[in-house]
């Protein structure tokens, strides 16, 4: 009987061995909380600022690092619905989002389009009329950006397909346009549904994820001169790709590898942010956050500066959709 007693114990301790209380309490010395609101961090190219949404299906904001102040990109936009703001080699902005909000499913699939800002303030975005599937990969020293098309997009699509496309932009007269456009893969079923993240490797590479059946993900990479594909996660789990580092060796992913031994479901709720060496092998993987050790908490949507010096990302909750936050956490690299 005592047997059977200490086994239940030791099963309900690995189910889930999470602490109670708030991550943002806990923060390392090399963690800041930045803002107190906003998701989906994205550094400029210069490293001086960060581009970040107030909310989901809202407003894009930038912060100047050195100042800390705030200021909307899309305040003299009435009601705008924006899911994700990124920068341009040029200074300029993406944004990512519908033209206006029917419901959050529609809305962000299948009306998700592409949209240019220019940086002057008081520019108002600009349609490039086209739509894509959740995000970008934005260069950030050539004018290039990636993204996936599926068949809630693009009905021509087999439905469950996934198409991975390349395109140069042109920006002429505050006017702009995706040229030299380029399938670089196509994935023909949801066993691998694409979603494009960063390029590396001066551009001739890009890192993306490759949603499986169940909890799984793996990081993925492409070259582009090739076509070769190298899974880089190389490994059972949830292991969406990140921001890239400036030196490509690595790269972020949201992981829930901590579960092996914290317990609790695995796959894209329990999650926390982990370096990832692009070697192919998978073996070194480097937890950098543990919002996770907490009931409830994670660290999503990491990005790198451009120098190298600094992770921007966001605290969020494992009962949230992927992307919601509640505000930016600037960590600095000894």
């Amino acid at each position: 009987m005592k047997l059977i007693l200490t086994l239940s114990f030791l099963i309900l301790f690995v189910k889930d061995s999470r602490k109670i209380g708030n991550p943002l309490e806990h923060l390392p010395p090399n963690i800041e909380i930045l803002t107190y609101f906003g998701e989906r961090a994205d550094f400029s190219p210069d490293s001086k600022r960060i581009a970040f949404m107030a909310k989901s299906f809202g407003d894009a904001m930038v912060i100047d690092l050195e100042t800390r102040a705030i200021r909307c990109l899309t305040c003299n936009i009435p009601g705008a619905v924006f899911l994700r703001v990124m920068h341009l080699a040029n200074g300029d902005y993406i944004l990512i989002g519908p033209d206006h909000f029917e419901n959050i499913s529609l809305s962000r699939d299948r009306d998700n389009e592409l949209w240019y800002l220019n940086k002057e303030r008081g520019s108002k975005p600009i349609k490039f009329n086209h739509k894509l599937n959740e995000g970008a990969a934005v260069s950030k020293d050539e004018m290039k950006i990636a993204f996936t098309l599926t068949h809630e997009q693009e009905p021509s699509l087999k439905e469950g397909s996934s198409q991975l496309i390349l395109f140069d932009v042109e920006v002429s007269n505050n006017v702009p346009k995706l040229t030299n456009k380029l399938i670089i893969y196509e994935s023909k079923d949801q066993n691998c549904v694409l979603e494009a993240q960063d390029f590396y490797n001066k551009n001739t590479d890009l890192t993306f994820t490759c949603y499986e059946p169940g909890p799984n993900a793996s990081t993925m990479s492409i070259n582009l001169k090739s076509g070769q594909i190298t899974n880089m996660s190389n490994h059972t789990g949830y292991h969406e790709a990140e921001g890239i580092f400036p030196d490509s060796q690595y790269t972020l992913v949201e992981c829930d590898r901590q579960c092996e031994w914290l317990g609790g479901q695995a796959g894209s709720g329990n999650i926390d942010i982990w370096k990832l060496k692009l070697d192919g092998t998978g073996k070194d993987l480097v937890r950098l956050t543990n919002f996770n050790d907490y009931e409830g908490g994670k660290a999503s949507n990491p990005v790198i500066s451009t120098d190298g010096r600094y992770m921007a990302f966001q605290s969020a909750k494992t009962t949230d959709p992927a992307g919601v936050g509640y505000g930016l956490l600037l960590y600095k690299f000894k």
